[in-house]
């Protein structure tokens, strides 16, 4: 269950995750798994993007969802992505305003919690019944709170399992609390649980799930700390053993700069000669010197606090001594848009600020660049590092979350693949800029770094087997 999912409906990374890890699970094969075929199924809500993509979905069923104020009308249709059965769940709640995420947190709030218990009720009405409901972040995870309830009191519902996946704990959904209560949900009577959060979904689900998991094992860890835990992290701590964490894949038939369209030459680890042509281009595209042995930098990034892209900007003041251009693309926070112009402005020969999505530009900057900036605050799993790895563009990074956990930096540099920094401060981000500066002029040391990053195995199908195992030691089989 998830509120996103590639190539339906995709606004974030959750996208990406849901699109592909069912896709990886159901194509689990010997000699690489060795267990149970896995009936993966996958519910969406109908939103409103999905019906303008899907023509011909069949009704597969259609009842009333019981609630303290009256009984909603839901209708659940099938359609299929690749060999993928997708569940899209309508109703009232699901498009009033016809987005994924509304400006209105409390509209969400509704959607989410309408979506939860009828993709729960769903299983009555469809002719297959789940072992497992895995749900992800706040917006599913009523529904595990749900059948919590339920299978204490319901036959039906008693032998299913639950697991939840965090993808990024701050978002808790607080703004649903009157649609909990609205849809009978009660607040939780658990004392371990902060008074705060007995009735927000996502500490409701953490309470209820069978198993917990987080999209790389360093968040795992660090959600049970003040600095990461959000104010649940005690409440955390004492479901320890029933937590884990599972790294994220990349697609890597997508993301593969032999291949990619969008590049001006194409290139592997047997011809990186062919990845310079992409910085010059790149250079060229923002009128930029054309200076090959001038280290480009890009950072492709959502502009937000947790991106950490104040410690990028000002870090680069700090190593203004330092040879290097810059490109950083993105849009969010206007402060932090302005922080960006602000830079271009003081360095007009070597910054460029680019305000907007493009995602034709983001593979365009992962093949031209030298080094990906990437200094968030957190960073639950992280997806711009394995990309630019996999393009040969060496990843300058916090070490937090899945960052520490995929990219390796020795300080002799003999098994590295990229360079990582402690706190999220202007002054280590700029040490760590300076350390992969001094290594770039040698051309052996800094090629040997690139070919390591992409040789490394972050596909799907890795990721796959780790939940897979998940799955049969929840079910028993």
């Amino acid at each position: 269950m998830a509120s996103e999912a590639a190539p339906l409906v995709k606004v974030g990374g959750l996208g990406d995750v849901a699109g592909s890890l069912p896709q990886a699970l159901r194509g689990l094969r010997p000699p690489f798994w060795q267990g149970p075929r896995l009936d993966v199924r996958l519910a969406l809500p109908l939103h409103r993007v999905i019906k303008e993509k899907v023509a011909l979905a069949e009704p597969v069923a259609d009842f009333m969802l019981a609630t303290p104020a009256g009984k909603q009308p839901v209708k659940v249709y099938l359609t299929h992505a690749a060999n993928l059965p997708v569940y899209l769940v309508d109703g009232p709640p699901i498009a009033p305003d016809g987005r994924v995420y509304s400006a209105d947190p409390l509209l969400d709030g509704e959607k989410y919690i309408f979506f939860s218990l009828a993709a729960l009720e769903m299983t009555r009405h469809l002719d297959w019944k789940p072992d497992i409901i895995h749900a992800n972040d706040w917006h599913t995870s009523a529904a595990l709170y749900a059948l919590g309830l339920r299978r204490r009191q319901e036959p039906f519902f008693e032998s299913m399992r639950s697991l939840l996946t965090i993808h990024n704990l701050p978002f808790m959904g607080k703004d649903a609390e009157p649609a909990m209560a609205k849809y009978g949900l009660p607040r939780s009577p658990e004392n371990r649980l902060p008074t705060w959060a007995r009735q927000f979904p996502l500490p409701l689900g953490l309470q209820s799930a069978d198993r917990i998991n987080t999209v790389s094992p360093g968040y795992a860890k660090e959600i049970t700390t003040p600095e990461f835990g959000c104010g649940l992290q005690d409440f955390i701590k004492t479901r320890q053993e029933v937590l884990t964490g599972i790294l994220n894949g990349l697609d890597q038939v997508d993301w593969d700069p032999a291949t990619d369209k969008a590049l001006a030459s194409r290139y592997d680890c047997a011809n990186l000669s062919s990845k310079l042509p992409n910085k010059a281009a790149l250079q060229n595209e923002f009128n930029l010197p054309v200076e090959a042995d001038t280290p480009l930098l890009v950072m492709i990034t959502r502009m937000d606090q947790q991106k950490g892209v104040d410690v990028a900007v000002n870090g680069l003041r700090v190593a203004a001594d330092l040879n290097w251009q810059a490109i950083i693309l993105g849009s969010g926070d206007p402060l932090l848009e302005t922080s960006c112009r602000s830079l271009e402005a003081e360095f007009p020969d070597r910054v460029r600020a680019i305000i907007q999505f493009d995602v034709g530009l983001s593979r365009r900057m992962y093949a031209g660049g030298d080094i990906l900036l990437m200094p968030s605050r957190y960073e639950p799993c992280g997806l711009a590092q394995m990309i630019a790895m996999r393009y040969g563009t060496v990843p300058l990074a916090r070490a937090t979350g899945g960052l520490r956990n995929t990219i390796l930096d020795d300080p002799t540099l003999a098994t590295s693949t990229g360079f990582l920094f402690d706190e999220a401060q202007p002054e280590a981000f700029a040490d760590g800029l300076r350390r992969a500066l001094y290594a770039y002029p040698d051309r052996e040391v800094w090629e040997s770094i690139q070919i390591r990053g992409m040789e490394q195995d972050f596909s799907w199908e890795k990721s796959a087997i780790a939940y897979a195992q998940l799955y049969v030691q929840l079910s028993g089989r």
